[in-house]
């Protein structure tokens, strides 16, 4: 019986490399990696040894005959990705480190950073036995992303967490918290100290939303519910007032927005098991929002979200799930592949958006493309193009994150990352800033999740050693006492 590949799938690839029978794509090295919702399992080649389940480190991988009801679906969906593919598939080419590796002398690398990206740079440079890491984070506590940017109830994708935790307390790694480079220590400064220096600094703020009334009280930054519902120390507790809310409008249809729609529409009790914000907590348990409305731009073919996401909401039996839009904008779902994200959506309701009487509800509403926020004092409704408006108590922008320059860095406003070419950071001149690096979304924007940095981390971490056996480390100057102390 076959293993099968599931929600929490955090796709940094880890047990493809303990498959015996390389029956578990897309790899690295295919075209498609990266590019889909979760890694699959070939139900032909899988010979049941459960490599893969020891090796995963979110517990997404289960054996078929174990799937729970709401799981069923994914033996499918494995399935369904090898419809068309031969059995086996070539294995990737293998990759090795540069020669002279383990002939290093000692080089320090100071990691801007502790969320994912950070993370798996530090495991690819840990297994070269001379270095040493220091992580540096503006923040108090490390984690990142893992810690304040996965939603609570997301229990096994909260796991990659444990997975980092030892690197902390690794004997070759220092951790300086509470420490901003570019504030409390200039980029030059850390630059002069260390032999290389990574960023990993990720996406802290929002694509802009350039329509009327955006800015009206009552029109949040999804960023801002999460960081709310994480505990993030940046967010003020009182960040969210759902006091009076029933109707909630996401602007965006990522796993962000499907998140925020999750979390709004949840039984408090079901929450209090995990790690949401106890301020959170007590806030939804007062809550009287009836409604989210998740507006998409474009049609169901063009969802954002993933299909696991989706999967998870449609499932819950506490609360419903309707779809709205124009008729054409609607007519596609029966007919998306099974992989396709929004054929989760194959068969629920579709509504006129109308605040149901008894139970909550989500709306995923297809083809709106929001052109104004109406209201007053605070947000009351919002125009869509062609001529519908939603009343709405809250609306919550979800339309994608982006980087925030540091004087010093030299960035990209288009792209809203670091400027680099494969991970080496370009300076102002066009030329590789010797010694500085970028992984995650600092590097390629604001795309991906957690596990598709790991192999962004592993080619940022191969120039990085190349460049250092093409030019050895030399003497560093030490930084100031205050700073060079382990927290």
């Amino acid at each position: 019986m076959a293993f099968a590949i599931t929600q929490n799938c955090c796709n940094d690839a880890s047990c493809l490399s303990v498959c015996p029978v390389n029956c578990i794509h897309p790899t690295p090295g295919e075209a498609d990696f990266g590019k889909t919702d979760l890694l699959y399992i070939d139900p032909r080649s899988c010979i049941d040894c459960g490599a893969c389940a020891d090796a995963c480190p979110v517990d997404a991988i289960t054996r078929v005959s174990r799937l729970t009801d709401d799981q069923a679906i994914y033996a499918d969906i494995n399935a369904d990705y090898y419809r068309d593919k031969p059995a086996v598939a070539q294995w990737d080419p293998p990759k090795f480190p540069p020669a002279a590796v383990n002939d290093f002398a000692r080089f320090e690398v100071a990691i801007v950073g502790t969320g994912p990206s950070a993370s798996y740079t530090a495991q690819a440079l840990l297994r070269v036995p001379s270095s040493r890491i220091t992580f540096y984070d503006k923040l108090d506590v490390a984690g990142g992303l893992a810690r304040f940017g996965v939603a609570p109830d997301h229990i096994g994708t909260r796991q990659i967490s444990e997975h980092f935790r030892s690197l902390f307390v690794h004997p070759r790694v220092t951790m300086k918290l509470g420490v901003e480079v570019g504030v409390d220590v200039t980029h030059e400064e850390v630059r002069r100290r260390y032999d290389a220096v990574v960023y990993a600094v990720g996406a802290d703020s929002d694509r802009p939303l350039d329509i009327p009334g955006i800015d009206l009280p009552g029109s949040v930054s999804a960023r801002t519910l999460v960081g709310w519902y994480t505990g993030h120390p940046g967010v003020p507790a009182d960040a969210i007032d759902l006091d009076g809310i029933e109707r909630v409008t996401i602007i965006g249809n990522g796993n962000v927005a499907l998140d925020a729609a999750r979390i709004l529409t949840a039984d408090p009790d079901d929450l209090a098991g995990t790690e949401i914000s106890l301020h959170a907590l007590a806030t939804l348990r007062r809550s009287t929002v009836k409604e989210v409305v998740i507006a998409a731009r474009r049609g169901p073919e063009f969802a954002a979200f993933t299909r696991s996401e989706c999967q998870a909401l449609v499932s819950r039996r506490s609360v419903d799930v309707a779809v709205s839009g124009p008729p054409e904008a609607l007519s596609v779902i029966d007919d998306l592949p099974l992989s396709a994200p929004a054929s989760a959506l194959r068969g629920v309701v579709n509504c006129e958006g109308s605040i149901p009487a008894t139970r909550r509800r989500i709306v995923f509403a297809f083809g709106r493309a929001p052109v104004r926020v109406n209201g007053t004092d605070r947000v009351e409704s919002v125009d869509f193009a062609g001529g519908t408006t939603v009343a709405s108590d809250l609306v919550l922008q979800a339309i994608g994150y982006r980087g925030t320059p540091s004087p010093g860095v030299p960035f990209d406003a288009e792209r809203g990352a670091i400027r680099n070419v494969g991970g080496r950071m370009i300076g102002e001149d066009g030329n590789p800033a010797t010694g500085r690096y970028v992984v995650g979304w600092a590097k390629r924007g604001a795309t991906g999740g957690i596990g598709d940095n790991k192999v962004d981390a592993e080619e940022t971490v191969d120039a990085l050693l190349e460049d250092l056996a093409n030019n050895p480390p030399g003497p560093k100057r030490r930084l100031p006492r205050v700073l060079a102390r382990k927290v």
